[in-house]
């Protein structure tokens, strides 16, 4: 009987668990290089994703139509989550509508289309692979190891900061799209001392 050939973990040299959230100062030096370098495609992308908090999936498969009407760029807009089947809100703030509506002029794109069509004849959208590779250049081209973050550094990154600002799990819990606030309570990786700290904070 031969000897089972030894393969390597896929995991082998590979950062494992939660990908961190970027900071405000990430998403600002991003967003700066974007726009520096007229990357009108990536910025709207970009802009997008941290606004939208939406998982990667449902990201690339948006469709024009999903995010205008009348075309005007929608101050909110929903979809139905690809995982869960639920509806789940998003907003647009003004810097995101206009990088998007600049790129759905630059791309000729009409309502129908995809947000974000693929450049491989192979897929009608950017695949969630694609997305996570542009994602590394994104956060590798301000001095930040690709291997700690990932898409859904994306999706965490404005949902951390408002859980920060206000405490409001449960509206973090609403814009995730999250069936459960035991959920959110994971996603954002919440631990006893911030419980302390809140509790600390609360007078009776």
């Amino acid at each position: 009987m031969e000897a089972a050939q030894h393969r390597d973990a896929w995991n082998k040299g590979k950062l494992i668990g939660q990908k961190p959230p970027l900071k405000p100062k990430d998403v600002w030096g991003i967003r700066f290089h974007l726009q520096q370098a007229h990357r009108t495609r990536d910025l709207a992308l970009f802009n997008l994703a941290i606004d939208s908090k939406l998982r990667g999936c449902d990201l690339v498969s948006l469709r024009v139509r999903d995010v205008t009407h009348g075309g005007q760029i929608l101050p909110r807009a929903m979809i139905v989550q690809r995982k869960t089947r639920r509806p789940v809100q998003f907003e647009l703030t003004e810097p995101t509508r206009l990088a998007v509506a600049a790129w759905i002029e630059k791309a000729g794109l009409r309502s129908d289309d995809y947000l974000f069509p693929s450049r491989l004849n192979n897929s009608p959208h950017l695949s969630t692979r694609q997305y996570a590779r542009i994602v590394d250049q994104w956060v590798a081209v301000i001095g930040l190891d690709p291997t700690r973050y990932g898409t859904h550094s994306m999706r965490r990154t404005k949902a951390t900061l408002i859980y920060k600002r206000t405490k409001n799990l449960r509206a973090v819990q609403l814009l995730l799209g999250h069936t459960k606030l035991e959920s959110t309570v994971r996603y954002l990786g919440i631990e006893v001392d911030d419980a302390l700290e809140i509790s600390e904070q609360t007078e009776i």
